[in-house]
């Protein structure tokens, strides 16, 4: 029965049209992908623009993640209720015109509701991209499919600070945002042109209360991983508040699932054993993937002093190992177990981040560009081949609801990956202050010596320098105890490959269904 399933043949797509789809599915993963971090830069210069405090601009970048984060959960039963080319395309729009409205945007409440919209519409992207492909190829081309679309997004988070503060520099903050229109408008007419139209996979009424109560939850914690860091979160009464929500809805959630009829996410999408697996594999990794991206850009700029651009050029070759590696490992899916080529990436992303936790505050460009280059190997052989497996064996009527799943779960882990790394990092600058701090005193021979090179004011210009190099060798420190752990937590994950399937991908995926 599940291997007849699996056989359901998805729209005939003609042969000419394959690459329009192509491009068009890239292209909205890229612009997505790219718009998480691409504001992040122009902060600054929206804040001075629209005369809003650090704490108001900041929520340019909340709407978009909860709004995202609650959006991304719907995607799969409106593909399934109204078919995949018409979400796809209202998608696409709605996306692209939101991206207009911030950047004509003149006040803080503006911007802040259209980031809403903005979030609303581009939480469907990335998976309707991924079902768009996984339909069009066959199966023994699915991994060089999936290949393709890991390139889009990986590389838009890697791009996106460096480009968003060229952007910023050269033009304004406003372009942040134009940039979008012409990538959503090619988006637009390809998938239009090329998306053949697809019948409604299933017609069962909408569980609204299941989804108030995942959206309850979902929305919460977000708003608390977001704002926890600022809030100095357990002492703060939000903070208390929004982890309460989120513990007592997903109960909620949980509970009505178990015991209603039909329910918003069907139980019987957790028979398939890949699916699982890469749920929690993903889960798990998206809790490192993507915390390095937000620590890097930091230690570039305020602790060694590079310019935004810059920062954005050393941390590129992550992208050219992604590619590099998403190549390769697309191409050998069918010839090899699909979990070797994900254990050999887990292996060089922990080796990296290992590397990494030596740095230095002087390290140099050269140890930056080499590490970055194999962790970003590491990354494309680890996204590429669990992306193909996780939906290997998955049924064609729930490929929507298992991509909104999987982009949920990876989004949801990197938030709190996130957030752990920067409290980490809080913690053990504190830490490694208070413990440097000790060696500053009368008794220290090396500090008398250099003070006393000076003479009155140059002396107290002196203890200021020591002062300021202890809070900068701190913060690197900080910063180098989340890159050790951050390599433990990778080396954790390797054991969750055995709830994976073993076998080749399009040769046997079929068959594993029928075990």
């Amino acid at each position: 029965m599940r291997g007849d399933a699996l056989k359901a043949s998805a729209p005939a797509v003609a042969l000419g049209a394959t690459g329009l789809i192509t491009f068009g599915t890239l292209s909205a993963t890229m612009m997505q992908a790219l718009d998480t971090t691409i504001a992040n830069v122009a902060l600054p210069h929206m804040q001075g623009s629209l005369s809003a405090s650090q704490e108001q601009v900041a929520w340019v970048l909340t709407s978009y993640i909860v709004a995202s984060a609650i959006a991304t959960t719907p995607t799969g039963y409106l593909a399934n209720r109204y078919g995949v080319k018409r979400i796809f395309l209202i998608a696409v729009a709605g996306f692209t015109i939101a991206s207009m409205l911030c950047g004509i945007a003149s006040s803080l409440t503006e911007i802040v509701f259209f980031r809403l919209l903005q979030g609303i519409f581009g939480a469907a992207l990335v998976p309707l991209s991924q079902t768009t492909l996984l339909d069009t190829y066959p199966p023994e081309k699915q991994g060089s499919a999936m290949a393709a679309w890991g390139v889009g997004v990986m590389i838009g988070p890697i791009i996106g600070p460096a480009l968003g503060g060229w952007l910023t520099e050269y033009y304004s903050w406003r372009w942040v945002f134009y940039i979008n229109l012409p990538i959503g408008i090619a988006t637009f007419f390809a998938l239009k042109a090329a998306l053949p139209d697809s019948e409604p996979r299933r017609s069962a009424p909408m569980d609204f209360t299941g989804f108030l109560f995942l959206s309850v939850a979902i929305a919460s914690l977000q708003l608390m991983l977001d704002r926890g860091q600022s809030l100095d979160w357990f002492q703060s009464t939000e903070i208390m508040v929004e982890c309460g929500l989120a513990i007592a809805a997903m109960y909620l959630f949980v509970v009505h699932t178990m015991t209603t009829d039909k329910p918003f996410i069907s139980p019987s999408l957790f028979k398939d054993r890949n699916l699982v697996g890469g749920l929690v594999i993903i889960a798990m990794l998206g809790v490192v993937l993507f915390s390095t991206f937000a620590l890097l850009p930091p230690f570039l700029q305020r602790l060694q002093g590079y310019p935004v651009i810059t920062a954005g050029l050393l941390m590129a070759p992550r992208g050219i190992g992604t590619m590099i590696a998403m190549q390769i490992s697309g191409h050998i899916l069918s010839r090899v177990d699909a979990r070797l080529p994900i254990l050999v990436g887990m292996l060089l992303l922990a080796y990296a981040l290992h590397w990494m936790s030596n740095f230095t505050a002087d390290v140099g460009a050269q140890e930056i560009v080499l590490s970055g280059m194999v962790q970003g190997l590491g990354l494309g052989f680890i996204f590429v081949p669990l992306s193909a497996v996780t939906f290997s064996t998955l049924a064609p009527e729930f490929r929507g609801d298992g991509t909104s799943l999987y982009s949920l779960l990876r989004n949801v882990g990197s938030s709190v990956g996130i957030a752990l790394a920067f409290a980490y990092q809080d913690y053990g600058t504190k830490m490694a202050h208070s413990v440097l701090a000790e060696n500053v005193n009368a008794f220290n021979p090396a500090l008398i010596e250099y003070v006393n090179s000076s003479n009155g004011l140059n002396g107290v210009n002196a203890l200021l320098g020591v002062e300021s190099e202890l809070q900068r060798q701190s913060a690197v420190l900080g910063m180098l105890g989340d890159f050790h752990y951050m390599a433990l937590g990778v080396l954790c994950a390797i054991p969750m490959l055995l709830l994976l399937r073993p076998g080749k991908l399009g040769q046997s995926s079929h068959d594993a269904v029928m075990d």
